[in-house]
């Protein structure tokens, strides 16, 4: 172990996902007992991948605020946007809404605001309660560019609103409303027209409304799909208890699907497609196509295969992606992910448990690839941990070959950018793997979208507000919220794939190629280095205890280290480590990557810097709470592992085991050169094969 005790490891919370099912069940799972609750629903942490995004700045958009000013200090970011999407006319013009009322059109990356949405609604229009109230989204008609026809979706206040709405929660505070706007010249630069209501749905909280709005772009004209409007909509934010998501009789919680320019839904001013699939049924709302939702992000079609994909906020452990077919039922709140939900527990953080072996009976459907919280320790089980899932698209485009079949995502909060691929997203089959994807500026450097973005909101110095967009041609776009920027998507590059150098160093092993801190610690064979005797800690600041480094040979600038390792130390030990040592300048003064079978606090399992204070984390897959990379040695076999430190750029990779993906990543360019080493904090074990390649400093 090390720092000052053995941690005693408390399972870790998650938020679940949500179920889905085929019929409407009146039975109920018996809860399983807390002794079986479930702790850590996805235990595994995403791939890092070895490719990464190359994104070049292609809008910025100016300072809007929220009405009233709010009081959530998440809400003041610079520009609210949501999405990008281009306009189906031919033009090229790029639309994009933000949350506080502004429907902007982008032209040659530069925007311009094409409608007020605002003022036009102003003053029942409000945007300053809630995450996602204001000008949440917007939709063009597949023949806009003819007809001028565009959706959108506002709030209004309950209490200002002068439209009683058409369905309503008990309590309604705020209204989703769905407005039709026909553009008198859809060629115009700036919008004059009519619009019309369409729909009103009533909302007794303040966030979980109305989603997303869009056409299915994958639909062609005579296709019954063609020109049906879907729209999800949340279950109002009413808690766990809330029964809207599974009562048919009520459009919360679900995704609806609608005809605009038809007349025979109960207000006259939509139609209710016949091929939807709760048509006909006793007690059910036929604009339904699917149920049991809490908050449906954001949804996409794959263009080359019609499906469907929805992200789905979790409530308690787990941010999922779900393939959504007409008659689906997502379970919440009886399931969240592929687990029961308990929503009667009297202890909050007893939610989760094992599917009951009947489980078949119900019908439910569960996520295609899903990622959990993982909270800190010290979490109080009703706290928001920070952690929401973005939705985004399969990518079908030519521009960025590297991309193709992949569904490319993300974390809204915390800026990660990730992707699985779409032919592994199959109902029935598991998980799909998630992979973090790297990022690079349009120069070619490493970044990540907390460097893109600039500072977080007030209170959250780290929330990116991450969301996607694509344009005609399938082409990816990233948006941020915090500085109300928009990047695209312009090719791939391999993280720390530059020239290290041709140098190379071999047949180390000897005692005299070695330093040790303590030498009576080490032996040395003709193959092999042995840190034979657990090091201890040592004055100065917190850094490894016991390592050494290697004196035969130059200090390296760009270099890589390749060696095979094992863990001498008892594999019951479960935070056991070794370390291999780079960039080393003095004792107070180097890089080094832990490999470690515990990947749950904050020394372990990561790449760190010690430069004359405590060992700093830089490795990009910490969570900032309890989680690192997966596990690199969890046995007591050899491992063959390579170290990739490129100074010039900062960027730092480590392989484990031979695979294509690094385990880990970092950026740092604190120290330009330095020597390589191998160590432990308190544990035993060996080094073999180890090859040196480089640039001589």
């Amino acid at each position: 172990m090390h720092d000052s005790a053995r941690r005693i490891r408390r399972p870790l919370l998650t938020a679940g996902l949500t179920a889905v099912v085929l019929f409407l069940s009146t039975l109920v799972a018996t809860p399983a007992r807390a002794a079986d609750a479930v702790y850590d629903p996805v235990p595994e942490m995403p791939v890092q991948s070895r490719l990464g995004l190359v994104l070049s700045e292609y809008a910025s958009f100016p300072q809007s605020y929220p009405n009233p000013a709010p009081t959530d200090p998440r809400l003041m970011r610079t520009a609210r946007i949501n999405t990008i999407m281009e306009v189906p006319d031919g033009s090229g013009r790029r639309a994009v809404p933000d949350l506080n009322g502004s429907l902007y059109l982008v032209e040659d990356g530069v925007p311009h605001v094409y409608l007020d949405v605002a003022t036009t609604f102003a003053p029942r229009f409000f945007s300053g309660r809630g995450l996602g109230q204001g000008f949440g989204y917007v939709t063009f008609h597949p023949e806009f560019g003819a007809n001028g026809r565009f959706y959108t979706i506002h709030t209004e206040l309950a209490s200002a609103a002068t439209t009683p709405p058409d369905y309503a929660q008990a309590g309604t505070i705020y209204h989703g409303v769905i407005t039709e706007w026909t553009a008198t010249d859809p060629s115009a630069d700036t919008f004059a027209g009519t619009h019309r209501e369409v729909l009103r749905i009533g909302f007794g909280g303040q966030v979980h409304g109305i989603q997303e709005i869009n056409f299915n772009p994958t639909a062609k004209r005579h296709d019954p799909d063609y020109g049906l409007l879907y729209l999800a909509v949340g279950d109002g934010g009413l808690g766990v208890r809330n029964t809207d998501p599974q009562n048919l009789g009520v459009p919360h919680g679900k995704l609806l699907r609608i005809d605009p320019r038809g007349a025979n839904s109960a207000n006259g001013r939509y139609g209710v497609p016949a091929t939807n699939p709760f048509v006909g049924r006793a007690g059910a709302l036929g604009e339904i196509y699917a149920v049991g939702f809490r908050d449906p992000h954001r949804f996409s079609w794959d263009r080359a295969t019609g499906r469907m994909y929805l992200g789905h906020i979790g409530e308690h452990a787990i941010e999922a992606i779900y393939e959504v077919r007409a008659g689906d039922n997502f379970g919440w709140s009886e399931r969240e992910g592929s687990f029961v939900f308990d929503k009667t527990s009297t202890n909050p953080c007893d939610r989760l448990f094992p599917l009951p072996a009947d489980d078949d009976r119900y019908g439910y459907t569960y996520p295609v690839a899903a990622y959990d919280h993982d909270p800190a320790a010290d979490w109080n089980c009703t706290a928001d941990v920070g952690v929401a899932v973005a939705g985004g698209f399969v990518y079908r485009g030519r521009a960025v070959p590297a991309l193709r079949g992949k569904y490319v995502f993300g974390d809204l909060v915390d800026g990660r950018v990730l992707y699985t691929e779409a032919n592994e997203m199959r109902r029935g089959r598991g998980l799909a793997t998630i992979h973090q994807l790297a990022l690079f500026d349009a120069a070619g450097g490493p970044v990540r979208m907390r460097d893109l973005s600039g500072p977080g909101a007030p209170g959250d110095p780290n929330r990116v507000d991450l969301r996607f967009g694509t344009d005609a041609a399938g082409e990816l776009y990233l948006l941020a919220k915090a500085n109300g920027k928009v990047w695209k998507v312009t090719g791939t590059r391999v993280f720390a794939s530059g020239d290290v150098g041709d140098t190379t160093l071999r047949r180390t092993a000897g005692a005299s190629n070695w330093a040790p801190v303590t030498p009576a610690k080490w032996q040395f064979t003709r193959d092999q280095v042995i840190l034979a005797e657990a090091g201890v800690s040592r004055p100065g600041p917190r850094r490894p205890f016991e390592y050494a480094v290697l004196t035969a040979g130059p200090a390296w600038s760009s270099v890589e280290v390749e060696a095979r390792v094992r863990l001498d130390t008892p594999v019951e030990v479960s935070n056991r480590d070794v370390i291999i040592v780079f960039g080393w300048r003095s004792d107070t003064e180097f890089y080094y990557a832990h490999l470690s079978t515990d990947n749950t606090i904050y020394p372990h399992n990561g790449i760190f810097k010690v430069n004359n204070a405590d060992r700093e984390r830089i490795d990009h897959q910490w969570n900032g709470r309890s989680r690192g990379a997966n596990p690199a040695i969890t046995d007591a076999d050899w491992h063959r592992v390579r170290v990739v430190h490129l100074p010039a750029t900062g960027e730092i990779a480590v392989y484990v085991d031979g695979r294509r993906d690094p385990l880990m990543t970092a950026k740092d360019t604190t120290f330009g050169s330095g020597r390589v080493g191998f160590g432990s904090f308190d544990n035993v074990g060996r080094l073999r094969d180890l090859t040196v390649t480089g640039t001589p400093a």
